[in-house]
Parts: structure tokens; C-alpha cells; sequence
């Protein structure tokens, strides 16, 4: 196969992905994995820079039950202080795995906020791309995601913390502005999830209260993705270190679940589901 028409089978494959966006094969929202190849990020960093430990961590996340592999190279954590990464590093860090996690044959997404990274993994067979700053920080990543016609999940984030707004008339105004992006870009609304961005340019209330009132993003008529695992939010109610967090990071996403979350991203997966799965049925006896 040639390299033009390889580039063209991917784009064929990446194009299906949308009538399924987001995935719902079961009567519970879609889980998306977390796959962190950053030496910072801040409750897993280092664990899986070595490609061999991101591929095995990504066919567990399968095999207990992950929809979508979201991969990432660069630490976005909040209030990390961590050095910036240039594109090519970042690029340099997805080389020599991202491939052989796209074969495994679950849809992966890019976590991103670069137009230049969205694009080489989108080249390697990403489906999706998922954005931290909702298309307003990299003036081309609109028209990448337009380009490719990939599913975007666009995130509320703010570059400080103001505990005297009103988070929610901010987060709406936000994705206003991304959608506006969007359309201008041809981005059609079908192919788009929006998140709140739980621990990002929030204080812990603002976060509770984003999750709190979940239900009223649904407004833009876009899926909504909740990640609220492992955050710093959770230690405010219950201080807890990252790895000791999973207790609240379930509460939190039963929560938006039964607030309109369709996508919930997650560290834990294997209890992600099975917490999904238990809240499905009992809510299925009403």
C-alpha cells in the first residue's frame, strides 16, 4: 500500500467513527481510558512513558472495558507549574506507541491543545480529538478536526482561577464562543462533545457545582464528557492523595451520569464500569 493511499483507507475509518459518537453500545454512558505517556501528569506520571508499559496499559483498559483509549503526551494538569512541550516533543513521545495502540482496534483519541500534534496522530489513526481548551488556545486546531472530520471533545478551561465568578455562566460562555469556532470551521455540532473540565481553572466548590449542574450544558444539545477522576476537588471533601481517590472519583461520576454525562473519563476502568453498570440496573428497576 502506498503511503497516499494508506493515508486515505485511515481517513475511511476515522470517518465512520462519527455515526457512533458518542460510542453507546450499552445502556450506560461510554468510558474513556486514560493513557498518560508524560513523565509529569500528576497521579500517574512516568508510569507509562516506556511505550511497551503504555501498550499494556491500554489493552487492559480494553479489556476491562474502555470504549476509548484517550491518549496524551503532555501534562495538563492544574497548578502544576509543569514546563511547557513543544510539539515535537510531544510528537516524539506518541511515535513509538501510538500506532500499536490504534491496531489494538478501540477507538483512541489525542489529548491535546496543539493543531500540529492533532494532526500527526489523526495521521497515525487517532479517531478522535480531545482538546483542553476547546479550540480557542491553537487558532488552527479547528481546522484540522474540520479537515479530518474527526469527533471533537471540546473542554472549558481557564488560564487562572477566580473564585468570585459564576463558573457556569463562564463554562456557557466558553462553549458558546467553541461552537462559533466550530461552525466557522464547518465542524458539524453532531460530531462534537462538550466537558466541563472538572479541576481546571475551577476552586473545588466551582467544580462541585460544574458537576452539580451538569444537566444544565445540555442546552447546546452536544453529548457531555465528565472527567472527574482522581481530582483535586475530591481531597477538599475528603483529603486523600491522587491514588486514594477512586471512592470519590465514582461518586462524582454517578453523579454526572445521573445529570446527562454520556462519556465518562476515567483512570480506573475496570471500576468505572462495573459502578456504571450496577447504577444502570438499579435505575433500570424504576
Amino acid at each position: 500500500m502506498t503511503e497516499a493511499s494508506e493515508s486515505q483507507s485511515v481517513r475511511v475509518v476515522r470517518s465512520a467513527v462519527a455515526p457512533g459518537w458518542p460510542p453507546a453500545t450499552r445502556p450506560y454512558p461510554a468510558v474513556m481510558g486514560i493513557l498518560n505517556i508524560t513523565p509529569d501528569s500528576f497521579s500517574d506520571g512516568g508510569k507509562f512513558l516506556d511505550p511497551r508499559h503504555a501498550l499494556a496499559q491500554a489493552e487492559r483498559m480494553i479489556a476491562d472495558g474502555a470504549d476509548i483509549i484517550d491518549v496524551g503526551a503532555e501534562s495538563t494538569r492544574p497548578y502544576g507549574g509543569q514546563a511547557p512541550v513543544s510539539a515535537d516533543e510531544e510528537i516524539g513521545r506518541l511515535r513509538p506507541v501510538l500506532k500499536n495502540i490504534v491496531a489494538l482496534g478501540t477507538p483512541v483519541s489525542i489529548d491535546t491543545m496543539k493543531a500540529a500534534v492533532a494532526r500527526f496522530a489523526l495521521d497515525t489513526g487517532a479517531a478522535i480529538v480531545n482538546d483542553v481548551w476547546g479550540l480557542l488556545r491553537d487558532g488552527e486546531m479547528a481546522r484540522v478536526v474540520a479537515e479530518y472530520r474527526a469527533p471533537l471533545v471540546a473542554m472549558h478551561n481557564r488560564d487562572g482561577v477566580d473564585p468570585a465568578i459564576d463558573i457556569m455562566s463562564d463554562i456557557a460562555a466558553f462553549f458558546t464562543r467553541t461552537l462559533d469556532v466550530a461552525e466557522q470551521a464547518g465542524i458539524v455540532r453532531e460530531r462534537i462533545a462538550l466537558d466541563p473540565g472538572i479541576g481546571f481553572g475551577k476552586t473545588a466548590d466551582q467544580s462541585m457545582t460544574a458537576l452539580a449542574r451538569l444537566s444544565e450544558l445540555k442546552a447546546f444539545g452536544c453529548p457531555l464528557l465528565v472527567g472527574g477522576s482522581r481530582k483535586r476537588f475530591i481531597s477538599a471533601v475528603a483529603e486523600s492523595e491522587p491514588d486514594r481517590r477512586l471512592g470519590g472519583s465514582l461518586a462524582a461520576h454517578l453523579v454526572a451520569v445521573r445529570n446527562g454525562a454520556a462519556i465518562i473519563r476515567a483512570h480506573d476502568v475496570a471500576e468505572t464500569v462495573q459502578a456504571l453498570r450496577v447504577y444502570a440496573a438499579i435505575e433500570g428497576k424504576r
